[in-house]
């Protein structure tokens, strides 16, 4: 039996599910209950909380999208234990690869890890990094608020310059590894690398986003279609990445390596 999917890691994941709802589950019974103290109609209460399981389908969607991206590496059940806690794909895919490309692993993601030592690495390296900001926060928010504010009322231009750049450049990084990422010829493992099917990857999400933001400034009624632009262009483009895999001729060079 594969250790990725073993009953033990079920186990694991069921029981940190079963935790996060009950969490949830205690918060929405004293919301409704303060909610009726304060006042607020049933109908009203009744009504904020489908908006808000409905509000939640979108960032649900991104969060499959990440599961689906590590599961040929890691297995379904860690990238489930891990985003059913805390996380998004910017950083368990780039810690996975770092922890993996550190142990000498090349290929990384790219193809299904058999060592338990890498394994368990990967593990802590996502686990540990997640947990770091909320250690850190209760320290040091207040302070960071108001420094954040303080840039902000003085030169609000400058704090979104900054962020908007702290953004792209996360993004950046991805395209570049889309782009120009460096296969291992030594290891000769199909898919470490760009090539042609990372490129379709990439220009498919970002002509379906394109074409969502275009729908949803064109029309008007489509305004609520803007939350699942992100999440629907990922799963689009991935299907383009199997169209093309499934009707590209074997013998073609799929991935360019140095």
């Amino acid at each position: 039996m594969d250790f990725k999917s073993s009953p033990f890691m079920y186990a694991v994941g069921g029981a940190i599910v079963l935790f996060v709802l009950a969490q949830s589950v205690f918060f929405l019974v004293r919301a409704v209950k303060r909610g009726k103290e304060l006042g607020i109609s049933s109908e009203k209460i009744k009504n904020t909380a489908v908006q808000s399981a409905l509000f939640s389908i979108a960032p649900a969607l991104s969060i499959v999208a990440t599961v689906i991206v590590l599961s040929g590496a890691l297995g379904v059940v860690l990238p489930w234990i891990r985003l059913t806690v805390i996380g998004a794909i910017q950083y368990e895919t780039s810690s996975a690869q770092s922890a993996l490309n550190a142990m000498g692993n090349a290929a990384g993601i790219a193809s299904a890890i058999t060592d338990p030592e890498q394994f368990t690495t990967v593990a802590w390296v996502m686990t540990v990094g997640s947990i770091m900001p909320l250690v850190i926060l209760p320290f040091i928010l207040k302070k960071l608020q108001k420094g954040i504010g303080k840039a902000m009322g003085k030169k609000k231009l400058w704090s979104d310059v900054m962020s908007a750049a702290a953004f792209i450049g996360i993004i950046i990084a991805f395209i570049g590894r889309a782009i120009l990422g460096t296969g291992d010829k030594a290891a000769n493992v199909l898919g470490d690398g760009a090539g042609v099917l990372s490129i379709t990857g990439l220009l498919g999400s970002v002509a379906f986003m394109l074409l969502f933001s275009f729908l949803v400034k064109k029309f008007p009624k489509l305004q609520k279609l803007e939350s699942f632009a992100m999440p629907l262009s990922m799963f689009l483009g991935m299907g383009m990445v199997l169209l093309v895999n499934h009707f590209l001729p074997s013998q073609y060079l799929i991935e360019w390596r140095y």
